[in-house]
């Protein structure tokens, strides 16, 4: 099996070498990720300027590419012209910090998945709930185990997965659901303070997610210590609508 890694924490992150040393034994492991940290970069990528890269040599020679982009120009640029060999897996992460609800909107670890989704190829997003003393190593064990469980599959040929653990199912076994992301609106606080030159200034806070509801979602999973699993899509035309629309007589 062909796998390609990517994150959007930087290419010496943590939870990045954790999966190229849990992923490599399973097949022909390719790195290509962003040079610096591109946490909540989204989906942008890189065209009004030059996007360079350089190799970088892993353990055992291997080499790996750090990409002065975002983490969907990491994977656009790998798999149209850096690697040797088409993915037959893309998976981004491990990311420090979930990215479960809305954070799936603004976060380059899974704009990264979609990117791979939009080449046909079988994708994951996985992200590990932060903490100072995360535990990597074994988030990438839980990790593998799913990706694998899902590659099996015919089904998921070319589908896109959002997967997130909790900082206690490194500790003790915890059980994986398949749950939707939640939609619940979060974030959105601001603290205003004024620099040395008495301007105003914003910092955005980081909010907790809404209190968990009676709804199965992917935050209720997550803080009830269970693994979660979403299958995505990227296509966001509300198909419902369309019919009708054209009685609409724009």
């Amino acid at each position: 099996m062909r796998i390609m890694l990517t994150n959007d924490d930087g290419i010496f992150a943590p939870g990045l070498e954790a999966m190229e040393r849990e992923f490599t034994p399973l097949g022909d492991v390719q790195t290509c990720a962003p040079t610096t940290e591109q946490s909540g970069v989204g989906h942008s990528i890189t065209y009004l300027t030059p996007l360079t890269y350089k190799e970088v040599f892993r353990e055992n020679d291997r080499r790996a590419f750090a990409v002065d982009g975002s983490p969907a120009d990491c994977v656009k640029l790998g798999i149209s012209e850096l690697c040797e060999h088409r993915p037959d897996v893309v998976i981004s992460g491990i990311n420090s910090g979930l990215n479960a609800g809305i954070n799936v909107l603004y976060s380059g670890t899974v704009a990264a998945a979609i990117e791979a989704a939009f080449f046909g190829v079988t994708s994951f997003a996985v992200s590990l709930e932060y903490d100072p003393h995360a535990d990597f190593h074994r988030a990438a064990e839980i990790a593998r185990e799913i990706v694998m469980k899902i590659v099996a599959r015919d089904e998921a040929k070319a589908g896109l997965f959002n997967i997130n653990i909790p900082t206690a199912a490194t500790r003790q076994p915890a059980e994986v659901r398949v749950v939707p992301m939640g939609i619940g609106h979060y974030g959105s606080q601001y603290i205003k303070r004024q620099d040395p030159n008495n301007r105003d200034y914003y910092w955005a806070t980081v909010d907790p997610p809404p209190a968990p509801t009676d709804h199965n979602t992917d935050l209720n999973a997550l803080a009830e210590g269970f693994v979660t699993v979403s299958p995505l899509k990227f296509d966001l035309t509300r198909q419902e609508l369309l019919s009708p629309m054209k009685a609409w007589e724009l």
